[in-house]
């Protein structure tokens, strides 16, 4: 994990599968004297990145000669750490010629860093930057094999493929795609002629995968370019179709920074709309198929999108909820006390915020006369929940079976491998927090938190990161500290560093040009809020009050604190699929059950572009890789199967029927105060939306006027 991009020049690309309304004549391909974007500006985007290791390669392609009986033998040159290292693209020179060398595309790969051997009619320059947190064996990407394939990769491999405790995922990857069968047929099964019996296909084979993704992959028997990201956007990976304008084709996991092009005009018409380089690529698989045959002394590349393969994956992408409508046997459903005690939960809060907390309330409330549930004919013993002494079986009740499924997510995404732990040891073994926490003292960051707690060691520290733009006031510290409070409650051995990240916006000039690129291709003040929360958030430099952050007598006092944790939780995707947004409950007053049903769904199906590029990007660039539990697919398949009106209820009040399955979750988990707690966004709840608004239109009253939250950012009154 960390970025990966791409740069093809001199490919003619025909888009008309993929966009029917693209001019049926190719641009023409010309040289770019002075692109936009360079080879070291998209270096420094990534190396901001703090990866471990950054790496580039270089793939030459030549016309072959039709009349040529004699096969040429192909050298490449690898660069590596700054020695030049001479490898042959393939295991032997025999298998070069016999084999490299594909006999219809008419076409020549030479991979190198440095040299060109013969004449090149394109060029395509691969970047990967690793920030590698698997394995105990080091990565270096690009990756290329001993066949001339070659792979960057971004992501992670949670499930679909097997990744032992001591590999890597990139590698694992790289294996498994190299005996993937080539062909020129783009996936079209019914014109297909060359699979291989008991071989995947590469769509196949990424269909498989659980986890977030984003990859570029040259399979070189077939010439043929694959990229994309996972099915629901988790990575990031940004896409520059060619233009007249710039006629290469570009894709990148961030936009380098615009305000360090001297030859773009940032005040043209007073705004962004007109800085459209980039596009969000929507989530898929898709190929470029080089052909040589189609334009004279042209390569020509056909872009198609592929179908997922994978039933259960085209399931969840489809989101359709088993019960939308509740049925009788829905209404019966025992419920636990935060649905039915609201008004003693309420008693503990002032004006929606925690007063002092008070824990009068016992678990043992919680019905318990459900007998076990067999499933596949096993009983479930080690998905008996066990908390405060009661023991629960988690397929009693639906918020039991998504408290198994959460807790399973975050489990995935902190497991130490070996090689995670020897970086923690060789860096500061005593003091080492290997994961954070996004910190709203929020229902949602509370649940990760707890949870977090029950999979993770308890040697290790746990940070939580929260910010503000008011100092003490701000109600994401407010909940925050009261929240640190409740998970000493429950976890008293824990030792828990709430981050507190104090930020003045009128001091981020620089920094807020930066998030900017960041958030590109968003462009609204909207965007940039949240943005600007996140990357300050995942840079973790803050306070910790001893005296708030812990139980033990280490004495009271502030200092000054920098959280070194590689992996991020976040709550991305509870609001999406349990009903937390206003407009959720709007919808259901209009539509019903089918109205809200369907707003749900259009979220889930938009999230990768309102989102998670832009968050996967703001976290990213602090050298921190975001991981997001709620959107595991164990996690969106437990939750769509379980009725409607068990994951919300919406016709109760605010923080009481709006995500009703996680408020029952919290309750689980001990997390009493929590459960009531109304849905606050991070730019409302750090109060930097607020200050934006004053610096940008003089009050909040004249921002909610312009509704300043989806306008497109003025420069000039950003930056002069």
């Amino acid at each position: 994990m960390c970025g990966i991009a791409l740069i093809v020049s001199g490919v003619r690309i025909d888009l008309l599968h993929l966009l029917p309304d693209f001019k049926s004549s190719l641009p023409e391909v010309e040289q770019v004297d002075q692109p936009v974007f360079s080879f070291d500006d998209i270096k420094a985007a990534l190396l901001r990145r703090g990866p471990d290791n950054f790496g580039s390669k270089k793939v030459l392609l030549l016309l072959k000669s039709s009349d040529s009986s004699k096969k040429e033998e192909i050298i490449s040159l690898f660069n590596a750490d700054g020695t030049t290292n001479r490898e042959n693209s393939c295991l032997h020179s025999s298998r070069i010629k016999n084999d490299c060398i594909p006999s219809t595309s008419g076409v020549t790969s030479v991979q190198s860093n440095d040299c060109i051997l013969g004449k090149s009619v394109a060029e395509l320059l691969f970047f990967g930057a690793t920030l590698q947190l698997r394995g105990t064996n080091q990565v270096y990407q690009p990756l290329v094999d001993g066949y001339g394939n070659l792979l960057v990769y971004n992501g992670e491999i949670f499930g679909g493929i097997h990744v032992g405790s001591n590999n890597n995922d990139t590698a694992i990857l790289m294996d498994a795609l190299g005996r993937c069968f080539s062909c020129n047929c783009q996936g079209d099964k019914k014109a297909c002629y060359c699979t291989k019996g008991g071989q995947n296909s590469v769509p196949e084979l990424l269909s498989k995968i659980k986890g977030p993704w984003a990859l570029i992959y040259w399979q070189d028997s077939s010439k043929t370019m694959w990229f994309g990201r996972d099915a629901f956007g988790r990575r990031s990976l940004l896409v520059h179709w060619p233009t007249a304008d710039d006629s290469r084709f570009l894709l990148s996991s961030v936009s380098p920074p615009l305000s360090y092009k001297k030859n773009l005009d940032l005040e043209l018409e007073g705004n962004m709309s007109d800085l459209s380089f980039w596009e969000e690529l929507p989530c898929g698989i898709y190929s470029i198929c080089l052909d040589a045959s189609k334009a004279n002394d042209c390569l020509v590349g056909e872009v198609r999108k592929h179908e997922w393969s994978n039933p259960e994956l085209k399931e969840l992408i489809e989101w359709e909820r088993t019960f939308v409508e509740p049925k009788s046997e829905h209404l019966n459903f025992p419920h636990l006390p935060v649905v039915g005690d609201q008004h003693a939960m309420h008693s503990n809060y002032v004006d929606g915020m925690p007063s002092k907390l008070s824990f009068d309330h016992d678990v043992k409330h919680v019905k318990t006369d459900i007998p076990t549930v067999p499933v596949n004919n096993t009983i479930l013993s080690d998905s008996c929940l066990s908390y405060k002494g009661v023991n629960q079986c988690s397929d009693s009740l639906p918020a039991q079976r998504v408290l198994l499924a959460l807790k399973e997510s975050v489990k995935r995404r902190i497991t130490l491998e070996r090689m995670f732990q020897t970086t923690a040891n060789e860096v500061r073994p005593e003091k080492f927090v290997p994961v954070a926490v996004l910190f709203s003292g929020g229902l949602d960051s509370m649940i990760l938190a707890a949870l977090l707690d029950e999979c993770l060691d308890r040697t290790y520290e746990i940070d939580l990161l929260n910010v503000s733009f008011d100092g003490e006031s701000a109600p994401d510290r407010i909940s925050a500290r009261a929240g640190v409070k409740e998970l000493q409650r429950i976890a008293p051995s824990r030792r828990w560093n709430l981050v507190e990240i104090d930020a003045d916006l009128s001091d981020l000039t620089s920094e807020t040009l930066h998030v900017m690129s960041l958030i590109n291709p968003a462009k609204t003040y909207m965007d940039l809020n949240i943005g600007i929360a996140l990357w300050l958030a995942a840079g973790g430099h803050g306070w910790v009050d001893r005296g708030v952050s812990n139980n033990h007598n280490e004495g009271h006092g502030r200092s000054m604190y920098k959280s070194e944790a590689k992996i991020l939780l976040v709550g991305s995707g509870a609001d999406e699929q349990c009903a937390g947004y206003g407009r959720h409950k709007t919808k259901y007053r209009l539509g019903g059950w089918l109205g809200l049903h369907e707003e749900m769904k259009l979220d889930m199906h938009r999230i990768w572009k309102r989102n998670l590029g832009r968050d996967d990007r703001c976290i990213s660039d602090n050298g921190k890789e975001a991981r997001f539990p709620f959107l595991d697919e164990d996690v969106i398949r437990t939750l769509l199967d379980i009725p409607l009106c068990e994951v919300a209820d919406l016709d109760q009040p605010i923080g009481r029927g709006d995500k009703k399955i996680l408020r029952e979750v919290a309750w689980l988990l001990g997390l009493k105060e929590a459960a009531s707690l109304p849905k606050r966004a991070i730019q409302f709840g750090s109060r930097i939306a607020r200050e934006s608004n004053r610096k940008n239109f003089g009050s909040n009253r004249a921002a909610n006027q312009a509704s300043a939250g989806s306008l497109v950012i003025h420069m000039e009154t950003k930056f002069t």
